[in-house]
């Protein structure tokens, strides 16, 4: 596939974990005389949306119509991921919880490497939640694929419930999952796990016909339709009755590949929800990944920068 289907056609709902991603860039020139660490002196910031937000900027970079449902604090940073994520056309349904912070990951950065990394974050109340699954309900219907972007910070505490609902909705249903048990995750029609999450759950594989063996049962065992596992230098394996499909990773320098994964399942939501098949998914989504791990932190692949990365091949 070379060109891209109209991807406006797609009306996709983002819903999971969010974070602000905020970045201190500076000058490494000395060591502290307090402790034996680098002291930066910081020469400007960024801020961007993270995790299921950063799935949601994603998507809209490569034109679909984004519905964003999660949970932030009362606070400043609440305030500045809601600015950020409307700026680049997600609709925004952000439920405030007042009892906790909004989760922050703050990377310092030195000589364009990450030096350290600071993380602010609470599991939101039950009661915002149950608040938030009501209103998954009605948002449900104004999409046609539903993205479930879990990382294990608490904002996807009624999964199942919304598993459910969407199949029963007949929506595409796709799950960038987290942790060692994907119980949780049945019914789902495609989960997008990566080398280090598969390997949590399936244990380690001696070779490829060990790992296909391990990815088709773990398939079948979530009764899903596919099982796409992204693999880093490896490229991408996708898992389905009628066997498996390799992709190699497209080559170019990898400078960063933190929110990699983010940009792979917003892209096949992307294309599914424009009506292309689960393998022309597979195949856009590995290219825009490749796009990605060569910018610093949490990027996007433009619209424009996959249909000429496509062209070339």
């Amino acid at each position: 596939m070379k060109l891209l289907p109209d991807l406006s056609k797609a009306r996709l709902l983002v819903v999971g974990d969010v974070m602000l991603d905020r970045y201190w860039f500076g000058e490494v020139s000395r060591i502290s005389p307090e402790a034996p660490v680098p002291v930066v002196k910081v020469e400007r910031t960024e801020e961007r949306p993270g995790g299921a937000a950063n799935v949601a900027r994603n998507a809209t970079a490569l034109g679909a119509r984004v519905t964003l449902l999660s949970v932030v604090g009362d606070d400043e940073a609440g305030v500045r991921l809601r600015e950020l994520v409307e700026a680049e056309r997600v609709v925004a349904c952000l439920h405030k919880d007042p009892s906790i912070p909004t989760t922050v990951k703050l990377r310092v950065i030195g000589r364009q490497q990450q030096l350290l990394r600071v993380d602010f974050e609470t599991q939101p109340s039950h009661d915002v939640l149950a608040d938030k699954l009501a209103d998954f309900a009605s948002l449900l219907a104004d999409c046609d694929v539903l993205v479930l972007s879990d990382y294990g910070k608490g904002g996807l505490a009624h999964i199942e419930k919304m598993i459910e609902l969407a199949r029963a909705a007949g929506k595409i249903i796709l799950v960038d999952p987290k942790g060692d048990d994907y119980t949780r995750y049945h019914g789902a029609t495609i989960v997008t796990p990566n080398r280090a999450e598969m390997r949590e759950v399936v244990g380690r594989w001696k070779d490829e016909n060990d790992l296909t063996r391990r990815a088709q049962a773990l398939r079948q065992e979530l009764g899903a339709q596919a099982l796409l596992l992204t693999r880093s230098e490896e490229g991408m394996s996708l898992y389905q009755d009628s066997g498996v499909l390799h992709e190699a990773a497209k080559t170019r320098e990898v400078f960063d590949v933190s929110g990699a994964g983010d940009t792979v399942i917003a892209a096949v939501a992307a294309m599914l929800g424009s009506g292309a098949t689960l393998s022309q998914a597979m195949h856009a989504a590995n290219f825009a990944a490749g796009i990605v791990v060569g910018k610093l932190g949490t990027a996007v692949a433009q619209r424009d920068e996959l249909q000429a990365a496509l062209k070339q091949g």
